[in-house]
């Protein structure tokens, strides 16, 4: 995953506009893919002890039980705004993540592995929306995205997506405009108060890169030793890759025509690749209005009773 050479070793397969080396390095970095057509009703990927474990739950929330890893104050704030639990729903997806080589002295985006981790995550993903969708969810609420390795798999990683299913007490459809239920890492407070002033979330919208931070030779490491300076390439390759991840993550909003994008944040790993290939991984919550009044209650002082 991820694995380098240098100059020298590169030379003979790049003069050759044939070979698979020149293939890679000579392509555009890719855009990250879009999943397949949203199907309503769809169960494709779970497999059947989650497909029972789905009818289970259905039964459950006819008679008024849920399942849910909000807090107590989450819960409350959720409910408050409108909106029912009705079960934790997930995703899952064990990919393999491919092979990549990249100069040793180069930057460059490493396109192979910025589509397997933007593929996986989108296959988890949708799989959640489905057991909630399943569910006669509206959306789901405090979303969690993780990545597990296992040791019986080293090039294996496990993508993993949590969050509550919630539906609108009086009926009202809060879904994405492409017919998902909506998707929020936000807590349920910042849910709540987003609800208040006039916005609602329609989707997680993410973006990523995985990039190749080229290596500094010899020569120009001994020219720097003792000064004060910057490090012109270095800058330029985490300035490209962060705006390759977060660009990408402002399409995703303008697909859903969302007029802006919330609580964005910008992670940044390695993944066992090797400390100069890192994933910057862009993530928000792509937002519509739905009222013209913008306002929350003004905050007030509150002092806590305990010790």
């Amino acid at each position: 995953m991820g694995f380098l050479k240098r100059d020298d070793d590169a030379r003979p397969a790049a003069d050759d506009p044939q070979s698979p080396a020149a293939a890679v390095e000579n392509a555009p970095p890719a855009e990250a893919p879009h999943a397949d057509s949203y199907q309503a009703g769809s169960l494709a990927g779970i497999p059947e002890s989650g497909r029972e474990r789905i009818e289970r739950m259905k039964r459950e929330v006819a008679s008024g039980f849920f399942t849910s890893d909000l807090s107590v104050n989450e819960f409350l704030l959720v409910k408050h705004a409108g909106f029912e639990p009705l079960g934790l729903v997930l995703g899952s997806s064990i990919y393999h993540i491919g092979f990549q080589q990249a100069n040793w002295s180069k930057n460059q985006e490493m396109g192979v592995l910025t589509q397997a981790m933007y593929h996986a995550r989108e296959l988890a993903m949708t799989r959640m929306e489905e057991e909630a969708d399943q569910l006669g969810a509206d959306g789901i609420v405090g979303v969690r995205l993780d990545i597990g390795r296992y040791e019986w798999g080293a090039d294996l990683a496990e993508f993993i997506a949590v969050g509550t299913a919630v539906r609108h007490r009086e009926g009202e459809l809060h879904r994405a405009p492409n017919g998902r239920p909506f998707t929020s890492d936000l807590s349920g407070q910042d849910f709540s108060t987003l609800l208040r002033s006039g916005y609602r979330p329609v989707g997680l919208v993410m973006g990523n890169c995985v990039y190749h931070v080229a290596h500094q030779g010899l020569r120009a490491a001994w020219r720097q030793i003792g000064r004060n300076q910057e490090m012109p390439s270095y800058t330029q390759a985490l300035y490209e890759a962060r705006e390759l991840a977060m660009e990408r993550m402002q399409v995703e909003a303008k697909e859903l025509q969302a007029v802006g994008i919330v609580g964005a944040q910008i992670v940044e790993r390695s993944h066992g690749w090797g400390s100069h290939v890192i994933e910057f991984f862009a993530v928000g919550n792509g937002v519509v209005p739905v009222s013209d009044e913008h306002e929350i209650d003004t905050p007030a002082l509150v002092m806590p009773l305990t010790g």
